[in-house]
């Protein structure tokens, strides 16, 4: 895991937080306890066998709707217990400017 996320910034839940993983394309999906948090990753302790499971991307579910997520990969496996890193998604300013490019092609259109 990255140097910078093993700072104080890191929740520690002593008892662990119930929550899931499920791959990206929704065939699988595994209870696992969170036990540690940051901006940047996690580590999880899984109920069952990841074995055969595609863990280069998938969610982390942090609630039971679904409504509450964060896209992950794989860093680390020690017996039961993974550590993740969250990915980011692409840069949201270039999706602003072109909605904006957009708007303004419009407007010009309406005028």
């Amino acid at each position: 895991m990255a140097e910078y996320a093993k700072g104080p910034d890191r929740v520690t839940f002593s008892r662990g937080y119930g929550v899931c993983i499920m791959g990206i394309d929704g065939t699988w999906r595994r209870a696992c306890l969170l036990r540690a948090i940051s901006d940047y990753d996690a580590i999880l302790s899984v109920e069952g066998s990841i074995q055969g499971l595609n863990l280069k991307e998938f969610f982390l579910l942090l609630s039971s709707t679904g409504l509450a997520y964060r896209r992950c990969e794989l860093v680390r496996v020690n017996g039961t217990e993974i550590d993740v890193q969250f990915l980011r998604g692409k840069n949201k300013k270039k999706r602003a400017a072109s909605a904006s490019t957009q708007e303004s092609v419009i407007m010009r259109e309406r005028i």
